[in-house]
């Protein structure tokens, strides 16, 4: 072993690596790929379990107010036979019910729509930043993360001032002579997008500032060279080489999008209806766990699958690429 590759190493030069150091090599480097697993595995995989099998319960008047699925008291005669009488009935409820699948096509177009227009607003953004002096950029970077300095319910609760009747919208809107009477924003779904679009816009633009960012700006100059006009050159040379970042933004947005419930709690009104506040309404309001636990666990298969098979055609595609 080379003396170069032995300081890389952080071995002193004239000594060899060893089989215990290899060793120790290989199980730190299996450690630090162990620690993400293991963090799913606590934080993901444990609670989806715990959920999933209270999906398979029955409601009781009781704290927690459902018929516990599997009793250890019994030992493991008593856990087979719990599994043999397992029940789907509220995975059949869900489909025998309207309301649960209004609410998941409802959710899924909201959160569609709000993805949309985050898009169109955040890659201007982002576009603008990566172009920007590099003594701008962390400026500006500080500028887009600036929100999340502040609590997350008091930013939502501030457009309640901004998009009331009497809020300052329609406030300044009536003051330079735009409107003769208040525009009705809240309660609706135009209050919701802007909601969602404000509160997950930075999501977007960091993915898209860091795919742009890393583009070579040399290609546009060749395109234009040869007389590519600007909006053919955005769109065969720029747009594609962002679109992991306009992806990975994408999901970003989408996912939490689905689930919202404080957004179209506050901003939308009691008629808006989505999976988030269903889900809030069948836990708390009518304390039904068992059904509320299997919405949540179709919520998130509904989320998961596609995710996970757009990623293995994105795998095979690179693949096919190479």
């Amino acid at each position: 072993m080379s003396n170069a590759a032995l300081s890389q190493a952080g071995l002193p030069a004239g000594t060899d690596a060893g089989p215990g150091t290899k060793l120790l090599r290989a199980v730190a480097g299996r450690v630090v790929i162990a620690v993400p697993y293991l963090w799913l595995l606590l934080f993901f995989l444990i609670p989806f379990v715990i959920v999933f099998k209270i999906s398979l319960s029955q409601t009781a008047i009781a704290m927690p107010p459902y018929v516990p699925v599997f009793d250890l008291s019994e030992g493991i005669f008593g856990l087979f036979a719990s599994l043999r009488e397992l029940s789907f009935e509220n995975y059949l409820w869900l489909t025998e019910d309207a309301l649960y699948f209004n609410a998941y096509l409802s959710s899924v177009m909201i959160a569609g729509a709000s993805t949309f227009l985050t898009l169109l607003v955040g890659y201007p953004i982002a576009y603008g930043m990566a172009r920007a002096p590099a003594t701008l950029r962390p400026i500006l970077l500080m500028l887009v993360i600036l929100p999340f300095w502040t609590s997350f319910l008091i930013r939502v609760y501030a457009w309640i001032g901004i998009l009331k009747p009497e809020g300052l919208l329609n406030q300044f809107l009536l003051a330079i002579g735009v409107i003769d009477q208040p525009l009705i924003i809240m309660n609706t779904h135009t209050a919701i997008f802007i909601g969602i679009v404000y509160s997950y816009l930075p999501f977007m633009v960091l993915p898209l500032y860091s795919a742009l960012e890393k583009m070579d700006y040399s290609l546009i100059e060749a395109a234009q060279d040869l007389g590519c006009p600007p909006t053919s050159a955005f769109w065969k040379i720029t747009f594609p080489l962002s679109l992991p970042g306009v992806v990975a933004g994408c999901l970003l947005v989408f996912i939490p999008a689905v689930g919202e419930f404080v957004i179209p709690d506050l901003l939308g009104g009691s008629q808006t209806l989505m999976i988030g506040k269903t889900l809030w309404n069948e836990f708390f309001a009518n304390r039904d766990w068992p059904v509320s636990s299997a919405v949540a666990v179709i919520l998130l298969l509904l989320l998961v699958v596609p995710i996970v098979l757009f990623q293995n055609a994105q795998a095979r595609a690179q693949e096919q690429g190479r």
